[in-house]
């Protein structure tokens, strides 16, 4: 399976992947901090587990800062 994240072609020998898995085999620091985006919808937070991500999707994590003055 091919999914596209951040931009980076990964392959994974799996037909579909839950979000949860992805967040870790990526070794996203701080995985309750960053949203998931999944082929431009982000996915709310409560159904990563159940979330599978299938051949060609396209994941992006979004982190979110804050500062300014």
């Amino acid at each position: 399976m091919h999914i596209t994240v951040n931009g980076e072609n990964k392959e994974f020998d799996t037909s579909s992947l839950p979000i949860t898995t992805l967040l870790e085999v990526a070794k996203v620091e701080s995985p309750d901090m960053v949203s998931v985006q999944v082929n431009g919808k982000v996915i709310d937070r409560t159904l990563y587990a159940d979330t599978l991500l299938r051949d060609n999707d396209e994941v992006d994590f979004l982190y979110f800062m804050g500062g300014g003055a």
